[in-house]
Formats: structure tokens, C-alpha cells, sequence
């Protein structure tokens, strides 16, 4: 089992590092899709609901590679559920899941106890665009897409739902920890809303860091080192993963730039870090979402009776 382990770690993150060596982060991909589901999203289950964690990481490099502008993927036996057909040729894209085991065990004191072990099991999908006969919704092109301006509101909206203490002013962007703010330039100095919205998806995600919300550390005792370097790494992926679920392109900051080589040191000496900073973002992000208001169902009342 821990060879079996081994291998998925070692070859998701051999995949995302020859990326990386060549100057291009998968989570930065550009995502020009024509597909009804939009021109930017997290990767779909057939089922419409959203990839989290490494699998977004891992599927984005998948359909770029294969040049797919669907973001919908199904097994093989999903595909045949619908009486499609996987076309001749076409190579599945893995994805993994946590799965767990219970063994029980005998201390030294002679008594026994259970214990849980967890690790990574591996299968593989299919993009929508690998296979015949789908019902036609899912090769639907895409709408309309919701007016930039009523886009860029709502990302206000949810940045202001947090409660986070955020300044303007100066020429930097940045998390100061110690006095718990979010420091971000004005906003004429941003190209555009869609780039101001970005930089502060990526500050927001090193706001859950703070101890009084995920009391997230790395160790960080100095600018550059591992630490931080992990840090920065949670942060972009964390940023890309709410710009998609704001309907934002993510903004490649060139100030982040420097952090490259730092990530290709931790990712090439330890293959689970991928899967940590991915696990790490999807948490900063699910806890941001976690912030906005609850929208009432129509017709329900308080109490939950029609």
C-alpha cells in the first residue's frame, strides 16, 4: 500500500513540477472555454458539482494539455450509464480520493486499539469531449455571461461579507498578520476591477491563516524561506480556486514570480506538499465562503416548513 501511495504522490507532483520548470502554473492556465458552464470554473462531475483540492490542480493541466474547453468529466462507466461512448484512443486523466482503513493493533501495554490509516487511491475520468453520444446539454455553448460590472459587485460583496479589516493606500499589497489587516493599493492603481479583485483573493486566502480562524503555520521564521514559501504556494492556489468561483481570471503577480524557484525546492523534496497546499486552499476558501450570508429558499419558513 505505501508503494502504491508513493506513486500517485510522486507522479502528481512530477506532473505539476514540469509545469513549473517551465515557467507555467497550472493554476494560472489561461481559460477561454466556450462551454455553457462558463469561461472559467473549477472543474465539473457530471453531476455539476464542483472538483476540490489537488483534482482541480490535476484536471486544469489535463485539459490544457488536451486542449478540452468543457470542464465536465465522467468515468467510463458514467459514460456508459448514459449509453455514450469513450472514443477509440482516448486516455483517461486521474484524480484521486482519500480513502482509509481501520487496523487494530496491540500497544505495550498488551491492550488493543483501533487506529485509522489513511491514504490515496487514483482513477480516471474522461473529459465531455472525449466521448459520443452525451445528452446535448453536455456540449452546450456557452451564454451570456453575467455582466463584468454585476460580476465585479458581487466579488465586493463577498470580499465585505468576510468582516476583514481592509485598507488602501501605498503601492503594495499584502497580509500583516500581527495586526490582523489586509493592506491593498488604491484601486485606480489596478488595470482593471478583475485584477484588483485577484490580488485581494490571494491576500484574503493568507487572512484565513490568521489563529482566531484556521491557524494555519508553516514554520515560517524568515522572507523566502520554506515557510513562507509554502504559505505563498496556499495563496495562489487559494486565489485561483475563489477567483473561479467569483468569475474572475486569476491575475499572475509578477512580485510572485521570485517565489518560483522556492517552490520547486519544497515540491521536488517533499511530493506531498502539493496535496497539503491544495488541501490547504480548499480549506482558506471553503472557510470564506462560509462567511456569506445564507440565501432563504423561496417558500420555505423559518423552521423549515413549506
Amino acid at each position: 500500500m505505501t508503494s502504491v501511495r508513493s506513486d500517485i504522490y510522486t507522479r502528481v507532483t512530477d506532473r505539476i513540477l514540469a509545469d513549473l520548470e517551465k515557467g507555467v502554473r497550472p493554476w494560472l492556465q489561461p481559460w477561454n472555454a466556450t462551454h455553457a458552464a462558463g469561461p472559467i470554473t473549477r472543474p465539473l462531475r457530471a453531476s455539476g458539482q464542483p472538483y476540490k483540492g489537488v483534482n482541480v490542480l490535476m484536471l486544469w493541466t489535463s485539459a490544457m494539455t488536451q486542449h478540452f474547453a468543457s470542464p465536465i468529466w465522467m468515468t467510463f462507466k458514467q459514460a456508459k450509464e448514459l449509453n455514450a461512448n469513450i472514443r477509440k484512443g482516448s486516455k483517461g486523466s486521474p484524480v484521486v480520493y482519500s480513502d482509509r482503513i481501520t487496523r487494530t493493533e496491540t500497544t505495550d501495554d498488551g491492550e488493543e486499539q483501533e487506529r485509522d490509516i489513511y491514504f490515496m487511491k487514483e482513477y480516471h475520468v474522461f473529459n465531455v469531449e472525449q466521448i459520443d453520444g452525451l445528452p446535448p446539454h453536455f456540449y452546450a455553448v456557452a451564454e451570456s455571461q453575467l455582466d463584468p460590472a454585476l460580476r465585479n459587485d458581487a466579488a465586493e460583496r463577498f470580499f465585505a461579507n468576510t468582516g476583514a479589516d481592509i485598507r488602501h493606500g501605498g503601492n503594495q499589497a499584502f497580509y500583516a498578520p500581527g495586526a490582523d489587516y489586509v493592506q491593498m493599493p488604491p484601486f485606480a492603481a489596478f488595470r482593471d476591477a478583475e485584477s484588483y479583485a485577484s490580488t485581494l483573493a490571494h491576500e484574503m486566502t493568507h487572512w484565513t491563516k490568521h489563529p482566531s480562524r484556521l491557524d494555519r503555520d508553516f514554520g515560517r521564521t524568515k522572507f523566502g524561506d520554506e515557510g513562507y514559501a509554502r504559505e505563498e504556494l496556499v495563496a495562489e492556489i487559494g486565489a485561483a480556486f475563489l477567483c473561479c468561483d467569483l468569475g474572475i481570471t486569476p491575475e499572475p503577480r509578477d512580485d510572485h514570480a521570485a517565489y518560483l524557484d522556492h517552490w520547486l525546492k519544497v515540491l521536488k523534496e517533499d511530493k506531498r506538499a502539493i496535496f497539503q497546499a491544495a488541501a490547504h486552499a480548499q480549506r482558506a476558501v471553503d472557510f470564506l465562503h462560509g462567511l456569506q450570508p445564507e440565501i432563504p429558499t423561496p417558500g420555505i419558513r423559518e423552521g423549515g416548513q413549506p
